[in-house]
């Protein structure tokens, strides 16, 4: 595991060297966003996956380092757009691009950041960035299709849980996938290693997603969970405790949760749908869930013809990933 440091760090290297860049460029308008954002500080986890699935194939991690640096970018220019979107004031506990500029510059600053990301996959060989802006791209759309989806559920009262595991699987899973075939593909590994690691990254990002819904209603320690605990609840967003609740509830049931959706005391609210979720048992199905798709993740890791130890490295670090405050 100590290896990891070295990826963060050469990573971080290597983006510094980027953002060192942006001071040089005009207009400073378009620019300085970009700087901004990707100086916020961050986990990186994705790019980090990217450098750590070139090395499981023996081959210098530095060869991705371009192809994480796109995934980085692209990231991050979403999370401008997104947080557009969710008229957001904070990122990382700093004022979001469009608080901080404004709403024009925001948007034309994350669409550079857009083409920025495909231009790092130039300077890849012509097999090889053809295999990258494949998955990129695809990975991209999926990326605008999940938000999409996600902005729909918000008045939509028929949300099945399997459209709201899809939505997951496309806002924020495939992008853990994407980033660790790039990684795959920048060490020249085969057709099926590079599916199977996308497989592995896909299932872990959906139980990543449906434990911080956990997290949300039940998070034992607020602080170390990093957000308002009843968040989810109180913005009566649909999450997996939630839609199952709806699907799960008898008349009365669902008469109370009808109330609790319009309920303007945000304890009141809390309290009365966490007696709901604990009552219908849909704390214990959200976990179950989580648990089969990291076990997927992992039945996905094992088919891998890597370096064992290796692969045994990359599996602590996801579960690491997930174990946050349960």
């Amino acid at each position: 595991m100590h290896n990891y440091l070295s990826f963060s760090n050469g990573f971080n290297a290597y983006l510094s060297e980027y953002t060192t860049q942006l001071s040089n460029l005009s207009p400073k308008e378009l620019y300085e966003p970009e700087s901004y954002i990707l100086n916020l500080s961050g986990k990186r986890v994705r790019p980090i996956l990217a450098l750590v699935a070139c090395d499981l194939f023996e081959k210098d991690f530095k060869l991705a380092l371009n192809a994480a640096t796109a995934v980085e970018l692209f990231h991050n220019f979403s999370l401008i757009h997104d947080d557009i979107l969710d008229a957001a004031p904070l990122r990382r506990s700093q004022p979001t691009v469009h608080m901080k500029w404004n709403t024009n510059i925001a948007i034309l600053s994350g669409d550079v950041m857009l083409v920025k990301a495909f231009k790092q996959l130039e300077r890849y060989p012509a097999e090889q960035f053809k295999q990258l802006c494949t998955i990129f791209s695809k990975t991209s759309i999926e990326v605008c299709e999940g938000q999409q989806n996600d902005m729909n559920f918000e008045s939509r009262v028929d949300v099945s849980v399997d459209e709201y595991i899809e939505m997951i699987t496309k806002k924020t899973a495939v992008l853990l996938g994407c980033s660790l075939q790039m990684g795959a593909i920048c060490a020249s590994a085969g057709e099926t290693d590079q599916n199977h690691l996308y497989e592995f990254g896909k299932h872990i990002g959906i139980a990543f997603q449906l434990l911080d819904d956990y997290l949300d209603a039940f998070a034992p320690d607020a602080d170390k969970f990093g957000k308002q605990v009843g968040g989810d609840i109180i913005a009566n967003k649909k999450t997996y405790l939630l839609l199952k609740t709806m699907q799960l509830a008898n008349s009365a049931q669902k008469t109370e949760l009808e109330r609790l959706l319009l309920e303007s005391d945000a304890t009141l609210k809390v309290n009365g749908m966490l007696n709901l979720f604990n009552h219908l048992n849909v704390k214990s199905m959200c976990l179950e869930e989580a648990d089969k798709h990291t076990k997927t993740a992992i039945s996905e890791l094992e088919k891998l013809t890597v370096n064992t130890v290796k692969k045994k490295d990359l599996e602590i670090f996801a579960l690491n990933l997930l174990q946050r405050s349960i």
